[in-house]
Formats: C-alpha cells, sequence, structure tokens
C-alpha cells in the first residue's frame, strides 16, 4: 500500500501542476474572477508543497516499510500479497459503503459558468462592499477608533479623506498623539488593529507573492533600525515614563516627567515651580507612604532598572506597529490613490446611486474563460448603453451623471498646439498634461530644455517667443558678468570698477 499511496501523490503533482498552467493561460477581465484564479492557485501551490513532504517522507523511508514492502513483493509469493491488499480494500469498503471515490481529474478541473452550478469562490466574502474586490481600502473602522483615542479628542478631528492621507504618519507635527499617550491601552489596540488589517490587505489581494519573505523582511529592518535607536520619535535619549525627568529644550517634542505626580511638563521653569507646590509635596509623601520608593537605595535602583526595561519593550512593541503600518502604506500606494479618489466620487453621489452601484458591482458576472464564440453577437446577453450626450464612461462601464460632467467642466474643450493639437476635455486634465510625458516630448522637440518655466502655455510660437527671452537674457547676464572691470585698492583686495569708485568717494579707501 505504500508503493500505491506514492503513487498517487505522484498522479496529484502532475494533476496540481496541470490545473495551475490551465490557470495561467487565462486572462480574466474583471477583478473578481482574476483574484479567484490567483487564490486557486496559491492554495494548488500549498497542496504542492504538502504532497511533495509526505512523498519525501515515503522515498527517506525512516521506518523501512517502503523496503520492506519492496522486498516483500519481489522475494515472497506476489499473488499472497495481492490478495491481502485486496481483502483490505473489500473490507474498507464493507465498513464505509457510502465512500466516495476520490476523482483526481475532476477535482482540479476548472468549472465553466453554468456547469454544474457555479463555480465555488469565496471572493465575494472576502471583502466588504467598500473594498470592492481589493481594489480601495475599508478603514472606516480604524478611523473611528482614531477619533477616540486619549491624544486626538481635544485637537482638530479629522474627516475621512484627511485620515486617509495622515494614517501612516505618527510624527508631529502630522499627529497629535503625545509620546506618553501612546503608551495606553487604547493606542496600542489601535495600531495592532490597523497594521493586521493593512497585512491581511495585501495577502487578500496578492495571494501569489511571498509575502511571508516581506514581512520576515520587515521585522529584520525594524530590528536593525531599534538597535541602531533610529526609529523616529522612539529614540533613547526621548524621555521616559517611568524613569527619572529628563530636561528638554521647548519645541522639541520631548518634556519633563514627574513620577510622582505621573504628569509630563514641556518647560523646565514649570517643572520647578510644580516641585515647590502642596500638591508634588502630597504626592510624594503618599508615594513614599505607599511603599512605592523603598528606602534601600538599592532595591530602589533594582526596581526602577526593572521598570525602566519594561516600558521599553512596550515601547518597542508600539514602535514596531507603527513601523509595519508606515511599511505597508508605501507597499499600497496604488490602492491608497484609488481609495482616495473612490471616496471623493462617492462624496458627490446619492444614497440611491451608492446602493445602485454595489447591487451593480455585486450582480456582474464574468465571461466565459475562452472569450466569446464566433457565431455569438456582441448584443447577446448585454443591455445596450444608453448615451446620447457622449459623457465619459465611470469605471463601470456606464456613463457618469450629468451633474458631475457640468461640475468638473469637462464639456470645456483646452487645445494644445505643443501636443499635436489634442483637446483636454476639462481643467483638470488640462492642468495635469503639462507634467505629462506627450508635452514635454512636444517641447524638447522645439529645442526647450527647461518645461517647468511652460506651465499654461500652448502655442508653438508663444514657446518659442518665451525661449528665445530667456536665452538672451542669461547671454546677457552672462556678458555682463564677465565684462566688469576689476580694480585692486592698496591693501590688494580686488572688487568691481564701480564698487571701488562708490568706496573711493566716501573715503573709505
Amino acid at each position: 500500500m505504500i508503493l500505491e499511496d506514492q503513487r498517487v501523490l505522484h498522479e496529484d503533482l502532475e494533476r496540481l501542476e496541470q490545473a495551475i498552467a490551465d490557470r495561467i493561460l487565462e486572462d480574466p477581465k474583471h477583478i473578481r474572477d482574476r483574484l479567484n484564479r490567483d487564490h486557486q492557485i496559491s492554495g494548488f501551490l500549498s497542496r504542492i508543497q504538502d504532497q511533495s513532504k509526505r512523498l519525501i517522507d515515503i522515498y527517506q523511508d525512516k521506518d523501512g516499510s517502503r523496503a520492506q514492502e519492496i522486498q516483500t513483493i519481489s522475494t515472497g509469493d506476489p499473488f499472497d500479497a495481492f490478495y491481502k491488499q485486496l481483502h483490505s480494500i473489500k473490507d474498507f469498503h464493507r465498513r464505509y459503503p457510502n465512500e466516495p471515490v476520490e476523482n483526481l481529474e475532476r477535482a482540479y478541473k476548472r468549472r465553466a459558468p453554468g456547469e454544474d452550478g457555479p463555480a465555488p469562490s469565496d471572493i465575494d466574502n472576502m471583502f466588504t462592499g467598500e473594498e470592492g474586490y481589493g481594489r480601495f481600502f475599508d478603514l472606516t473602522i480604524p478611523h473611528e477608533d482614531y477619533l477616540n483615542l486619549p491624544g486626538v479628542k481635544g485637537a482638530r478631528r479629522l474627516t475621512y479623506l484627511q485620515y486617509l492621507d495622515t494614517f501612516d504618519t505618527f510624527a508631529p507635527p502630522q499627529c497629535p498623539i503625545r509620546r506618553p499617550d501612546k503608551m495606553t491601552d487604547a493606542y496600542f489596540r489601535y495600531v495592532g488593529g490597523l497594521a493586521d488589517y493593512l497585512e491581511s490587505f495585501m495577502r487578500r489581494t496578492r495571494p501569489l507573492e511571498d509575502l511571508d519573505k516581506f514581512f520576515a523582511s520587515l521585522d529584520a529592518e525594524f530590528d536593525a533600525a531599534w538597535e541602531r535607536d533610529e526609529i523616529p520619535g522612539w529614540t533613547a535619549e526621548a524621555p521616559q515614563k517611568s524613569g527619572p525627568a529628563a530636561p528638554a529644550t521647548e519645541g522639541d517634542g520631548a518634556g519633563i516627567w514627574c513620577p510622582d505626580c505621573q504628569k509630563e511638563y514641556s518647560n523646565e521653569n514649570v517643572y520647578k515651580h510644580h516641585l515647590s507646590s502642596k500638591k508634588h509635596k502630597k504626592a510624594a509623601e503618599a508615594r513614599a507612604a505607599s511603599g512605592e520608593e523603598a528606602s534601600n537605595g538599592v532595591s530602589n535602583g533594582v526596581a526602577s532598572k526593572q521598570a525602566a526595561i519594561a516600558h521599553r519593550l512596550k515601547e518597542r512593541a508600539v514602535a514596531e506597529r507603527e513601523f509595519r503600518i508606515r511599511k505597508l502604506a508605501s507597499a499600497m500606494q496604488t490602492e491608497r490613490s484609488d481609495t482616495r479618489v473612490n471616496v471623493e466620487r462617492k462624496a458627490g453621489m446619492t444614497d440611491r446611486e451608492r446602493q445602485q452601484e454595489l447591487a451593480a458591482l455585486y450582480a456582474e458576472t464574468s465571461e466565459p474563460a475562452g472569450g466569446k464564440r464566433d457565431d455569438e453577437s456582441d448584443s447577446d446577453g448585454e443591455e445596450k448603453i444608453y448615451n446620447p450626450l457622449k459623457l465619459p464612461l465611470a469605471w463601470d462601464g456606464k456613463p457618469i451623471p450629468f451633474w458631475l460632467y457640468k461640475l468638473h467642466g469637462l464639456g470645456v474643450e483646452f487645445p494644445c498646439e505643443i501636443c499635436g493639437g489634442h483637446v483636454y476635455m476639462g481643467r483638470r486634465a488640462f492642468d495635469k498634461h503639462f507634467n505629462e510625458a506627450k508635452h514635454i516630448y512636444g517641447l524638447k522637440c522645439l529645442g526647450i530644455t527647461n518645461t517647468r518655466l511652460f506651465n499654461e502655455i500652448t502655442g508653438i510660437e508663444d514657446a518659442l517667443k518665451l525661449w528665445d527671452k530667456l536665452q538672451r537674457d542669461k547671454k546677457q547676464e552672462k556678458a555682463g558678468t564677465e565684462n566688469v572691470v576689476q580694480m585692486e585698492d592698496a591693501d590688494g583686495n580686488v572688487m568691481p570698477e564701480k564698487v571701488y569708485y562708490d568706496l573711493l568717494k566716501q573715503g573709505l579707501l
């Protein structure tokens, strides 16, 4: 039976390789179908690793059972071994009469839509409606948690759009949360949840990448930066909450910590005045009476050292999560920018339009893997889009609302002669095209190298006139610098002729 298990494993590996090859040849158009294909391939790769480990264990034959079975078949009575296996198979099916037979060919075969029911897919349950099958972030819950943090309640409340731009910024002045406020359990849960969401989002949208290696490199990079004390905002020189007070200058984000009152002071004079206050003296006496400060200096030093070590370990945990959030956000800049555009777009829609868009997203079905047949008409099964005003199409292939078309001024034409007479629809596209490669290439064809000075210029004649004027001014400035007459005074100081005569008239030479 060991040889039969070995044969089945080899067959399973070949079936898995063929299934992966069949899916790689596909090119789905919808993002849901692409993710479904990638997750299936990822599952096949994981099964290949598991089956390969089992196969390696059989070949290694640590218990010697495989060698014993081969010897029994080759030297003993082959019919005896055959009937023993046949008896065990019949006995198994007699005990489990309804056990289905595993069909490897059917298990990994890709089923077309509509064949034996819908093809199994977990993609629909993997993403929320706001995520749009992995195209956008859904940070509404982290945004609410951020607004409820202790250091943010009294600060300016960020909108969701502003939060999308600053959720990976943890240093002042962009981040209003001070270092002592970051040691709270609420902040630790917030950064931990945000880091877990970004990691989960990356695993769901990039199933074929070696993410374990990527996350291991992040851990190694953080460990190296922490050992070099290079993590922004978490250096060892910054004040420790449980350590002694360390004076700091104003404006550097640090302060002086009072261990008796458990409070931080940003100004040294205020801290000195606080030491003589009744409140501080009462707090110091209460701390000494409670046994928090031992009379023995040695035991007090040991306790302070242990508290400082525990505090530093907690700081390391918080800093590690902030570091991971920054790196993950940097690795998913495309999704981040798309999320911001999507939020701005949805802000101008009514609730009914949002519901219709979400329903249309879930109702979309993918085409067969081979595309349409030649004998099928393009209009079969598809609804013709009514667009008499020739409005631009949105991401879902439908015309955008007319009010949005008027709001962005997409009906205003902006021609550009430098770009070959191309007409840009709307002010936004017109302003954006000055930094695009097509416009820059047109300027370089005219012999213009410094393209930054030619914004809002679309005519070839205007651009050439401005370039000629800039070149003449540059030549005059250079000629004026070269033709300056140099004078030397009695002390050997060299200066221009005009400066020399001015100083001479004033009696300074």
